[in-house]
Parts: structure tokens; C-alpha cells; sequence
């Protein structure tokens, strides 16, 4: 199989090479296809990503800063794989959990994969607790609206067969953190076989550059209601 990994990617100058070292160290046989969508990046990532063209990873430049959404939208219109994968540019997430994601796709039991943060046994950095109690306040909020039983609709790990994510993603229109909430209730409406496997997390602090805030917390309760009970 051919496994398109899509790393959309903000100022990550600090992680970006190390994140792509380790993909592509992942311990999967299949093909490795790698796309970095930068969102208009500032720090000098892009400078780093001029230089990586050339080692066999397919770089997309967003004219403006757009949001995390609408750059994995340009990632996932440029996916050739039979699976597709989304990879944050920070080391929060462990590529080397890659064969556990693709495990219940490649046994023909799921349509799309969730890595959640909280089943399991995997190691977990002890960083902010209403970050964890928001995470989970939102996943609670979106499975009331999509009746399905998630544990952590908010995770990076998100894992699709690409003919899926294709068809949904003329629909998909959250430009930011939107993007989650979003895709898991056009996910939903569509009646996908959707599983979860347990994933560590080694979450970063506000000083090691995360970037999502309260605000965004807040617009993602306006997008469960709204992408819920709109078509």
C-alpha cells in the first residue's frame, strides 16, 4: 500500500526537521508519500523546506495564512496513497505508532481511524488540565450530536482510506481547528466505520510553541452545532 502523509505545518522551524526525520523512520513497509503544507510560515521554516524539496518531500507554500483546515485541505487534494494520514509538524505525536493506525484500514475493518490520547497505555506528558477537560467537554458535545462514541474527537491522528476523505473534502470548509469537529460529523452523517486505537502524547507548553487557545475552544462549539445540523 501507499501511506500519503499530510503535515500541515505553521512556524516549526525548531521541530520540522526532526518530525519528518522521524516519519519517515516509521516503522511501516508500505510507501511513504509526504506532503508539508506550509501555512505561510514566518520563522524561517519555509527557508528549511526549500532545502528538503530535494530530499523527496512534496512542499505546498499557502500564498497566506490560512488555518490549520485549509491547509490540510491543500494536502489532501494532492494525496496519491491508498491511505491517508495526518501528521502534526510538533513532536506531540510518535510516528512510530503508524502500524497500530493503519492495523484496522488494512484489515479491511475501518474506514477511518482516530489515535485517542486518552485509552491506553501509552506514555503521556503531564501538561494542562483544562486543555484535557476542554478536549474532552468538545468530544462529549460532538458525540450528543453525531451519536457515535468517541473518546478524543479532537486528536491529530486522524487516519482515512483516501477515497473517503476525497469525497467529503469539497464539503469541508473550516479554515482552522475547526477542521476536527468538521470532518468527524460530515464523517458521521456518512456512516463510516469508524475505530480508535490508544496513542501516547507528549504534549508541548505554551513557551515550546502550541498554538491553540481558549478562543479557538470556543469556535469549535460553534462548529459541532453548526456542521451537525446543517447538510
Amino acid at each position: 500500500m501507499k501511506v500519503s502523509i499530510i503535515i500541515p505545518c505553521y512556524n516549526e522551524k525548531a521541530t520540522i526537521r526532526e518530525i519528518v526525520s522521524r516519519v519517515k523512520a516509521s516503522p511501516i513497509e508500505d510507501e511513504k508519500e509526504i506532503i508539508i503544507v506550509d501555512d505561510a510560515s514566518t520563522d524561517g521554516t519555509r527557508e528549511i523546506l526549500n532545502q528538503m524539496e530535494n530530499e523527496g518531500i512534496r512542499v505546498v507554500y499557502q500564498g497566506q495564512n490560512q488555518g490549520k483546515g485549509a491547509a490540510l485541505r491543500a494536502g489532501f487534494e494532492r494525496a496519491t496513497g491508498d491511505i491517508t494520514l495526518i501528521q502534526d509538524a510538533d513532536l506531540e505525536y510518535n510516528p512510530n505508532e503508524y502500524p497500530k493506525l493503519l492495523a484496522p484500514i488494512k484489515s479491511g475493518d475501518a474506514d477511518v481511524v482516530y489515535g485517542s490520547r486518552f485509552v491506553g497505555s501509552g506514555a503521556h506528558r503531564v501538561v494542562y488540565y483544562w486543555h484535557s477537560l476542554g478536549n474532552k467537554f468538545l468530544t462529549l458535545l460532538s458525540n450528543m450530536f453525531t451519536n457515535i462514541n468517541l473518546t478524543d474527537m479532537e486528536t491529530c491522528y486522524k487516519v482515512f482510506r483516501t477515497p473517503i476523505i476525497k469525497e467529503i473534502l469539497p464539503r469541508l470548509k473550516s479554515d482552522r481547528f475547526g477542521f476536527e469537529p468538521e470532518v468527524t460529523a460530515r464523517l458521521a452523517k456518512k456512516h463510516v466505520r469508524i475505530y480508535e486505537v490508544g496513542i501516547s502524547y507528549h504534549g508541548r507548553t505554551y513557551e515550546e510553541g502550541k498554538k491553540i487557545g481558549w478562543w479557538d475552544g470556543a469556535k469549535a462549539i460553534f462548529s459541532i452545532v453548526y456542521f451537525n445540523i446543517t447538510k
